[in-house]
């Protein structure tokens, strides 16, 4: 879709709040456009945007668009909210975020990450690394870079690094040049019904990648392996631990503040050639896949070792990534983006790698409705590794339908297949009164989703 934007136009971000639909927003306000947005509630990328001399409304209300000419709606709003049925009325074009910035980066060289998991901190080590190597590029992504407190940066370089948003459908109208798969799982299957769907999307966004870049698809994915047999183009290359991957990941070893790995690059028409000792200052396997997915691409455009291990080594992370947050009693907080049963398991899996002798509190704010019930056998294996789960209400992010079953039924089936301790809690005060009665000893302790318990665990000190 073509979308004719003048910088005479009032552009109005219906949901302006969220990680993607913020740093489009600012992307867009640095190159000239008249931007204004409105959300339920505020929050920091609102903050950020506000620094910006963005115009932000809290609520919406058919009142907020009375002066706007373009409406860009997230995949998160739904088709009744009161700006989008006034913008109907008054016959105003309405856009998808999608739609919109695949318009605005059509004219640049685009690395595009897509995947279920591991999109945000990809998008992040493949901006370092191209920081690093004095490229400057755009860089529109789903989580706050340590680096620069954004998730957004208009670069002066024709290159763009941009984290795909596939809930809705529209990540295969971005142009890529390059284009990563990480991983595929089941998400969104209320958009796509059902997997297979979901797996020919990404077929769709692989054979779009011109003959001039290339794709690079993890291999050690089950879903990545069987679309990989369904390409009409073979203009990608693989990497993971499989050691039929271009990229293969050989010699991990894995650490409290960091990773160390060997990379055995294998390329068509080139010679093999060994990378060893690299290191990035987080742990986990998933977190080394991601680091040599970056890696791979920065290989392809000709950036040199030593600027690519200087880009990784010297990475300041992605704000809710296992970030640590305070301590209490000489037990350490964390704050986990990680709401999908796979994030989960390749976190407890990486925290129990390296603390070995510590019991691990996981604290667990299931995100949408439509999640837990689609997911909930999934989840209730997904804390095996966890001693203790805490678990929230939970967060609905807008959704009005019917769980289903019954929540503590759900409580009952992680004690039963994650074999754990579990708490249900009903609110902050709630976290509050079980850290003073629980948190002692040798543990640590996860703050794990999307909705609001990262700020329920950041709150925690002033409580404590």
């Amino acid at each position: 879709m073509k979308i004719k934007l003048a910088k005479s136009e009032l552009i109005h971000f219906v949901g302006i709040g969220g990680i993607g639909m913020s740093g489009l927003a600012l992307i867009m306000k640095q190159l000239g456009f008249k931007i204004q947005g409105s959300d339920i509630a505020y929050n920091k990328n609102i903050e950020r945007l506000k620094t910006n001399n963005i115009k932000i409304v809290i609520g919406h209300k058919k009142q907020n668009i009375s002066n706007s000419t373009i409406l860009v709606a997230s995949s998160a709003i739904k088709k009744n909210n009161t700006e989008i049925l006034e913008a109907k009325r008054k016959k105003l074009p309405i856009y998808k975020r999608g739609d919109v910035l695949a318009n605005i980066v059509s004219l640049m060289k685009n690395i595009v990450v897509a995947g279920s998991h591991g999109k945000t901190t990809t998008t992040s080590l493949v901006s370092n690394i191209f920081s690093k190597a004095k490229i400057d590029p755009t860089i529109i992504n789903g989580g706050i870079l340590n680096s620069f407190g954004s998730s957004a940066k208009l670069g002066k370089s024709n290159w763009c690094v941009l984290e795909s948003d596939e809930s809705d459908g529209s990540f295969i109208k971005v142009p890529s040049t390059y284009s990563i798969v990480t991983n595929i799982d089941k998400e969104h299957l209320d958009f796509y019904k059902s997997i297979n769907n979901l797996k020919n999307n990404f077929i769709d966004f692989i054979e779009k990648t011109p003959s001039l870049g290339k794709s690079f698809i993890c291999l050690d994915d089950k879903n990545n392996r069987e679309i990989i047999k369904k390409l009409k183009t073979k203009n990608y290359n693989t990497y993971g631990t499989n050691k039929n991957a271009n990229f293969h990941i050989q010699n991990i070893s894995q650490h409290i503040d960091f990773s160390k790995f060997d990379l055995r690059v294998s390329l068509p028409g080139s010679k093999v050639n060994l990378i060893k000792n690299i290191k990035i200052p987080m742990m986990g396997l998933h977190n080394i896949r991601n680091a040599t997915a970056a890696i791979a691409v920065a290989i392809s455009i000709g950036i040199s070792k030593k600027i690519i291990l200087n880009g990784l080594e010297e990475f300041k992370g992605v704000q809710r990534r296992f970030t640590k947050i305070f301590c209490f009693r000489g037990v350490t907080f964390f704050d986990d983006y990680a709401h999908h049963p796979t994030e989960i398991i390749e976190v407890l899996n990486s925290v129990k790698e390296v603390y070995k002798n510590k019991k691990i509190i996981c604290i667990f704010q299931p995100h949408r409705v439509s999640r837990v019930k689609n997911l909930n056998k999934e989840f209730s294996y997904s804390f095996k590794k966890a001693d203790t789960v805490v678990l929230c209400p939970i967060y609905k992010a807008g959704e009005n339908i019917n769980l289903g079953f019954n929540y503590s039924n759900f409580a009952k089936l992680i004690i039963k297949n994650s074999k754990v301790n579990l708490i249900i809690i009903n609110d902050k005060n709630d976290l509050v009164k079980y850290s003073k009665q629980n948190i002692f000893g040798e543990k640590i302790v996860i703050g794990m989703g999307a909705g609001s318990v990262s700020n329920w665990i950041r709150d925690l000190p002033n409580h404590l």
